[in-house]
């Protein structure tokens, strides 16, 4: 049995599971409570989601079908869980999809209504899932507390996008959280660390304090140069703890050509996968497309079924690009293709990471004077038929 708790957060669409889900993750994260966002419903959304301007969400979001192989990749990274997880499920799971509820430990339950809650409660007890919230959820009425102990009940107030959800309530229900991940997790990190495969291993939160750079754990592109100017360029380096696309792209590409690994908190320790270069890229799980502006060519990928499973990156091939040219990585990609793409393509001009919070690219490879490394760049602002 998986030792870390699993925490399903359920309840009838529209009611703000996602949106409470990122709030509760941004407490935790500020309190230095390890843990992970799991999202088990193929809706395309994200932490970049809650931070993105909605017009580009719209543009970049993928969403797909619970199919089986979906429920099936859900279910495996529940079962090898390297850290306790939030796990945002979808509104409505049919019969086949409950399984994921069996790779639960514990649930958070939120709907508008005593329905809703109710619908949702008969779920929990078929699944053996004690409770450790049920939360109405309201745009219109203040927070209230109804009880405590043994499960935290009341009304949650101002669940919208973009907006951060404050208040007692909320803040009770993130310190039963971290109080419940707390138990599960002592030495935790050193655990993890001592499994490292590289022997120099960069801690993320650490590298920042020690550089003096990054308020909380919000990295900003100008902070690049200082960072690579740290680390040893062309070694082997292992990157542990959360970072933004660009920065792990950064980290990849400053140690090519020797190994690189991540911690992927659904994965362990990997390495960026190796993807086959062909002039006629075909992919069953991405589509791929080579786009080109003025001075710079632009790699557009689009996960084809919403999740992209580590396993499934052999089959994955990319166009060559010309070395004179800078070159664009965009789409919704986990860490580990950025970072394989990224060394898929060590001789461009120079290299960028579409970043959707900042509606723009950042340069995190360069041999031009014109591209230094942690420059921003707009865009590009791609139309909706391209990124399909």
């Amino acid at each position: 049995m998986n030792p870390f708790p699993a925490i399903a957060i359920g309840g009838p669409p529209h009611s703000g599971k996602s949106v409470l889900t990122y709030n509760l993750t941004q407490i935790l994260r500020t309190q230095q409570v390890e843990h992970y966002v799991l999202r088990a419903c193929p809706d395309g959304e994200g932490d970049w989601s809650q931070e993105t301007p909605p017009e580009t969400v719209r543009l970049l979001r993928n969403k797909g079908q619970f199919t089986d192989t979906f429920v099936d990749n859900v279910c495996r990274a529940l079962q090898q869980r390297h850290l306790p997880l939030l796990v945002d499920v979808g509104g409505r799971p049919t019969p086949e999809q409950e399984i994921i509820f069996d790779y639960c430990t514990h649930a958070i339950l939120l709907a508008p209504n005593e329905a809703g809650l109710s619908q949702w409660r008969v779920l929990t007890q078929r699944h053996k899932l004690p409770l450790l919230a049920e939360l109405q959820s309201t745009l219109t009425e203040s927070e209230a507390i109804y009880g405590e102990y043994p499960i935290l009940r009341g009304r949650i107030a101002g669940l919208e996008r973009q907006q951060q959800a404050r208040g007692t309530l909320v803040d009770l229900l993130a310190w039963n959280i971290r109080t419940l991940f707390f138990l599960h997790q002592q030495n935790l990190r050193a655990e993890h660390l001592r499994a490292a495969p590289a022997e120099v291993t960069v801690e993320l939160d650490r590298l920042a304090r020690t550089l003096g750079l990054a308020a909380g754990d919000v990295w900003q592109p100008a902070e690049l140069p200082a960072v690579l100017d740290y680390l040893p360029a062309k070694e082997p380096l292992a990157i542990y703890g959360r970072g933004p696309n660009w920065l792990y792209a950064a980290l990849a590409a400053h140690t090519y050509p020797a190994s690189f690994y991540q911690f992927d908190a659904r994965l362990g320790w990997v390495t960026p996968p190796p993807l086959h270069a062909t002039a006629a890229p075909d992919s069953t799980h991405v589509k791929v497309q080579l786009l080109e502006s003025a001075d710079h060519d632009i790699l557009q990928m689009h996960i084809l079924d919403t999740y992209l499973d580590y396993s499934e990156a052999p089959s994955i091939s990319v166009p060559p690009v010309s070395a004179h040219r800078g070159l664009i990585i965009h789409g919704k990609l986990p860490h580990w293709l950025v970072t394989g793409l990224v060394r898929s393509y060590p001789s461009t001009s120079w290299l960028a990471v579409y970043h959707p919070p900042l509606q723009a690219s950042i340069v995190v490879a360069s041999q031009s004077a014109t591209h230094p490394i942690g420059k921003i760049i707009p865009g590009p602002s791609l139309p909706a038929s391209e990124s399909k």
